[in-house]
């Protein structure tokens, strides 16, 4: 096998570049017509093979496409077809160019020996790493099909629960946004304009008045310094929640939130409960699954929870135990995972876990936005009710004095 570079393109006239491994010349040229392309420049490289990554972004792919992808992959592993002729075909079908050009690469890397693992693993953006390791454990034990098929569910899974907890705040999102505007409108266009009106008529200001009049000179006056400060605020704020030290530290203070901390605790366990499940079904060691979900898990408290829990495994505790010290994890993990390793059935123990945790966010979610909307329409009210009598107060006072 020799490394090669190959320019070709397509029947549009897309043009597609690479580095592939191939037995000769004319294989390469076989293997590119096969996938639909033309070549129009082959060299063979002297240098030992790297990993190549694609001229286009791997980034503007959907979870929608990332799910279909597995879906129908599994759907003709299933009916036997070879995984290059499948990978082939959901090139062809692709209608995303990014995708479709990331598929090709995966072609051309399976062609060349890789394994499937191996080639998704090159593109991280599109297939994380718990993607990888189940592909993995399905390519060494013979399953992919079922693998692919239990990862698509996940997926599902995943993508109406975010989609769920997405919908649930647009009501209140709204009405935020719309109240931010209002406000804007009305200092930066209508108070100015009673202003000059009242010095006019030469109506005496009240202390309402008066600061309404300043903030909104202050917004008309210094609107570039405004803007200047907000947008350096969410700059510094997501540069400091991007170090270590401010990741963990706005980690564990949205954990102590009286309401979103059990959200987020919710949502972590659902998280936890489903991946490990579905790694330890797929017949991958426990200890290995344990620190692949802990390398995903976004809480510093869990993670180091976890790999605490691993130690105590490895030293031949059984798992229950160090979830069940734990104060993090609720009495019921650490119940239910004793139950799944005494019976074998750890898989679909952790898969109920996780659905219990996912309805449960989902009706805090739901009882939050439930109580919110009454909350941003009473603060929207007395608002608007400032502004009312602020505007009002000095045409009361004049014709008070006439």
């Amino acid at each position: 096998m020799s490394l090669y570079h190959y320019v070709a393109k397509d029947l549009t006239g897309k043009k597609f570049i690479g580095d592939v491994e191939s037995l000769d010349e004319k294989a390469l040229v076989t293997t590119l017509q096969g996938q639909g392309l033309v070549p129009v420049e082959i060299r063979k490289r002297n240098t030992s093979r790297s990993v190549i990554r694609t001229f286009l972004p791997s980034s503007g792919v959907s979870s929608s496409e990332t799910l279909g992808f597995t879906r129908q992959l599994s759907t003709m592993i299933s009916a036997g077809l070879p995984l290059t002729d499948a990978l082939v075909i959901l090139e062809k079908q692709t209608k995303n160019q990014n995708f479709a050009h990331v598929i090709s690469e995966i072609v051309a890397d399976v062609e060349g020996g890789t394994s499937l693992s191996a080639a998704l693993g090159r593109h991280p953006k599109i297939f994380d790493v718990i993607y990888i390791k189940l592909v993995e454990a399905g390519e060494t034990g013979g399953v992919l099909d079922k693998v692919l098929n239990k990862l698509a569910e996940s997926l599902e899974k995943e993508r109406e629960f975010k989609a769920k907890t997405r919908g649930a705040f647009i009501y209140p999102a709204i009405v935020v946004v719309v109240m931010v505007l209002v406000v804007t409108i009305m200092m930066i266009f209508v108070i100015p304009k009673l202003t000059s009106l009242y010095t006019e008529i030469g109506a005496e200001l009240p202390l309402p008045t008066k600061i309404l009049v300043a903030v909104s000179n202050f917004m008309r006056g210094f609107w570039w310094l405004l803007l200047l400060l907000i947008f350096g605020f969410v700059y510094a704020f997501r540069v400091f929640a991007k170090t270590e030290r401010g990741s963990q530290l706005l980690s564990r203070v949205v954990l102590i939130l009286p309401i979103w901390g059990k959200i987020r605790k919710g949502l972590i366990l659902s998280q936890f409960t489903r991946t490990l499940g579905l790694l330890i079904g797929t017949g991958i060691p426990i200890i290995v699954a344990l620190k692949v979900v802990a390398d995903i898990l976004a809480s510093p408290s869990y993670r180091e929870g976890i790999e605490f829990a691993i130690g105590r495994v490895e030293r031949g505790s059984p798992l229950y135990q160090p979830l069940t010290a734990n104060p993090d994890f609720p009495p019921i993990i650490g119940q239910m995972v004793r139950v799944g390793e005494e019976t074998g059935k750890m898989d679909e123990v952790l898969g109920r876990l996780s659905v219990y945790f996912e309805a449960e966010s989902e009706n805090s979610i739901r009882n939050l936005t439930t109580a919110l909307e009454p909350v941003i329409l009473v603060v929207l009210g007395l608002g608007v009710g400032i502004l009312v009598i602020s505007i009002i107060l000095p045409i009361y006072n004049l014709t008070s004095q006439f």
